[in-house]
């Protein structure tokens, strides 16, 4: 494997990193504001949420672990 096929790898392992940990901020924002506004709707979807981050997080490391095992 090259430098540049090495860095294009973490590049995007890195995005996909954010993704999952960006959902679940975004999630808990919600979870708060549906608390606070009475919403529960809208508290239900953050919870949801933070529930998909989660499992894109897990996700994201077994495709990355997996990656790890083939090179």
């Amino acid at each position: 494997m090259n430098d540049q096929e090495k860095d294009e790898r973490d590049e995007h392992g890195l995005s996909d990193s954010v993704s999952g940990l960006g959902q679940k901020i975004i999630g808990k924002i919600e979870t708060i504001g549906g608390v606070l506004t009475g919403d529960p709707i809208t508290q239900a979807e953050g919870e949801y949420n933070v529930e998909v981050g989660d499992v894109r997080e897990d996700l994201e490391e077994d495709i990355e672990a997996s990656d790890e095992d083939e090179g």
